[in-house]
């Protein structure tokens, strides 16, 4: 038996169980299984793979993509500089992390992309957030962090004006905000500033339309949430548990 999982808290809702167990019965892959594996701790980790030596490949999600780092015994260069570790692939009982969030993101985000998205704003600072902003450099977007308290170098949501919103044409919410079931939750930006000259982008894909896309839709501007990229990231995650080479 092949065991993939996806290591996290509160995964009953979750996207990745669902998607690997249909993709392994159209493939006919009987010798395949995913699970939602929930830790309380990230201390569990390393005895669970010590005792289930069958798991070869993981999905890391809130709250261990960041505290999982230390655990890794080598680690890609995405992983070094975004801080953050999405995909496991365990090899003889050593961990090795990849970032798949990263192209996930990329390949959901450009084809969208007009020539007045120059510039972006990244709503949250966490481990998702992370994986955006390093694609926005590739991408050679320059973009300003938002959070809920103002730091050096960021905005705080109440720093989001009209200059703000005629100079960022696209939003990025990296937030849990308007995730199930807190659908009615949403990042606190003027939504009444926004245009049909904005993209905004939600890394939530449950609901479908969260808050804040259905506050930009109805302003005009083009939306997209988090499904393409959850798909595209989990084909790069499967590619590398496949790849021997890695």
């Amino acid at each position: 038996m092949r065991r993939f999982g996806l290591l996290g808290k509160s995964l009953s809702h979750s996207f990745s169980k669902g998607y690997f167990t249909q993709k392994f019965a159209e493939l006919k892959l009987s010798d395949c299984r995913y699970e939602n594996l929930e830790l309380s701790s990230i201390d569990q980790l390393l005895p669970l793979i010590e005792s289930n030596p069958d798991i070869e490949g993981l999905n890391v999600t809130i709250p261990y993509k960041q505290e999982v780092i230390s655990l890794l015994a080598e680690q890609n260069d995405v992983v070094k500089k975004t801080g953050a570790c999405n995909c496991i692939k365990v090899k003889e009982g050593k961990l090795y992390g990849f970032n798949t969030d990263v192209a996930g993101f990329l390949h959901s985000l450009k084809p969208k992309l007009q020539p007045h998205h120059t510039q972006a704003l990244v709503l949250g600072n966490g481990g998702a957030s992370k994986a955006v902003q390093y694609t926005l450099d590739e991408l050679e977007i320059p973009f300003c962090l938002v959070s809920r308290r103002q730091q050096e170098g960021q905005l705080g949501y109440e720093d989001i004006g009209d200059e703000a919103m005629r100079k960022y044409t696209i939003i990025i919410n990296t937030t849990p905000l308007g995730m199930f079931p807190n659908v009615d939750a949403d990042p606190s930006i003027p939504y009444e500033l926004l245009t049909d000259r904005h993209l905004l982008f939600d890394l939530i894909y449950n609901p479908e339309k969260t808050s804040f896309l259905k506050k930009g839709a109805a302003q005009g501007a083009q939306i997209v949430n988090g499904q393409e990229m959850l798909v595209l990231q989990a084909e790069e995650s499967w590619r590398i548990w496949n790849d021997a080479s890695l």
